[in-house]
């Protein structure tokens, strides 16, 4: 299984304004740095719960589809699947008719249908390559408060330590995440 981003969230769930404000910081001296750490901060607070916040583009690829006939996304919550795309043994590409599955946001997953049948000769690599869209919403308002606060706090434990070696994350932060983690990571 490969996942790959292939459109970045177009912004953060925090801006510039909201982390200097968090940080009491009244200068522009330090901009670049905390516009960084509030990337940093979303990038950590991605990875311990599982989900995309900003809606942003990935590509999942598969060897074989599971015999489950379901395909659950990573990356929750799951706006929309762009295409399947189906690849064969001789390295041609085709994508997968959308009437063949059932996309299920609500259960991130992609279930295909049991009138549906996939070809015979699918590659033994990477033969299924689902790309989706994932996260709360294009702007930062869609993205839950707690995990907004949380994200402030990493940035300020990164800001307060910067130059340390490894900073942990701040108990406050997995407190406010622990909610939203995905429960399969």
């Amino acid at each position: 299984m490969g996942l790959v981003l292939t459109t970045p969230p177009a912004v953060e769930p925090v801006t510039l304004d909201e982390a200097k404000a968090h940080l009491r910081v009244d200068t522009n001296g330090d901009d670049a740095l905390i516009a960084r750490l509030i990337a940093s901060a979303r990038e950590r607070a991605e990875a311990v719960t599982g989900r995309a916040f900003i809606a942003q583009g990935w590509t999942l690829a598969l060897d074989a589809w599971p015999a489950s006939r379901t395909i659950v996304l990573p990356k929750p919550p799951l706006v929309s699947v762009a295409s399947v795309t189906l690849a064969d043994r001789a390295g041609d590409a085709s994508v997968l008719d959308a009437d063949a599955y059932i996309v299920d946001t609500a259960a991130a997953r992609i279930v295909l249908k049991s009138t549906s049948a996939l070809p015979a000769t699918l590659a033994e690599a990477n033969a299924v390559a689902v790309a989706f869209t994932a996260g709360y919403g294009a702007d930062a308002d869609d993205v839950p408060a707690a995990i907004r606060q949380a994200i402030l706090a990493i940035v300020a434990e990164l800001y307060e330590k910067r130059g340390d070696e490894a900073v942990a994350m701040p108990a406050q932060a997995l407190s406010l995440l622990a909610p939203y983690r995905v429960l399969n990571l």
